[in-house]
């Protein structure tokens, strides 16, 4: 059970995302704007769950984007979303500061 709760709201496997964030991956944030406005992470850009769709476009030929969220129910349904429209190697970092404190260790 705790496995799959973490699957669906948190990151996924710690040390792939962490080699993924080395190796210069697209950091997303997709929560709000007021709340990327609030901290975020250094060097990641804010495609709010709720236009994802429509920006598909940003994220065509990127090696490995992680994208991430408050608790990562949202950073979930944007793995899903870009999954189903062909873009490869996405992966769920969870909430905002788990990936921030991966950036900030490997700075």
């Amino acid at each position: 059970m705790l496995s799959f709760l973490k699957r669906i709201f948190g990151a996924g496997n710690i040390p792939e995302i962490e080699q993924k964030i080395k190796s210069g991956a697209y950091l997303v944030d997709v929560r709000s704007p007021g709340e990327f406005a609030g901290g975020s992470v250094k060097g990641a850009v804010n495609i709010p769950l709720n236009t994802l769709q429509n920006q598909l476009s940003k994220f065509k030929n990127k090696k490995n984007i992680v994208v991430f969220c408050q608790s990562g129910m949202r950073s979930g349904q944007a793995v899903g979303i870009l999954k189903k429209n062909g873009i490869p190697n996405v992966y769920n970092g969870g909430g905002w500061r788990n990936v921030d404190e991966i950036v900030k260790k490997n700075i």
